[in-house]
């Protein structure tokens, strides 16, 4: 036969092992409560990928360094492409319009500038709704 004693200090040896490592996991301290960052939140970083082309000249003798050219310079040949020979056509047609008056763009703008009025017709015409013209219809007089 068992010894009853036995088998109950035994059993409570157990349960109050099992209860100690039950309270082990729950929140206190120690490695599984610390700040661990979100996982979603990490961005992966994209690879360094070489250009297959650098497409680099070197600079001509005379010519000014980029970082001398002031910044509206750099501007206006970012957008523009910097200077480039000009066709026989463009040539001709800026020789055939002649240079501009100097104050030209302050004069625009003035009120003394006389204007024309291009009536009523062509108001109507600019105001009229799009369409394919087949509900256009033709008044006489005008």
């Amino acid at each position: 036969m068992r010894n009853p004693t036995k088998t109950r200090l035994r059993a409570l040896i157990l349960a109050g092992v099992g209860t100690a490592m039950l309270a082990a996991c729950g929140g206190g301290g120690g490695v599984l409560s610390r700040e661990r960052p979100d996982e979603f939140a990490v961005q992966r970083q994209t690879p360094l990928i070489i250009p297959p082309d650098f497409a680099l000249t070197p600079p001509k003798p005379g010519e000014p360094r980029p970082a001398e050219r002031s910044l509206e310079q750099q501007t206006l040949d970012a957008l523009f492409g910097g200077p480039a020979a000009r066709s026989k056509v463009e040539s001709n047609t800026i020789s055939r319009a002649g240079d501009a008056a100097p104050g030209i763009r302050s004069n625009v703008g003035d009120r003394d500038t006389n204007t024309v009025a291009k009536g009523r017709v062509t108001r109507d015409i600019i105001a009229a709704p799009e369409g394919d013209g087949r509900e256009a219809q033709t008044s006489a007089g005008g």
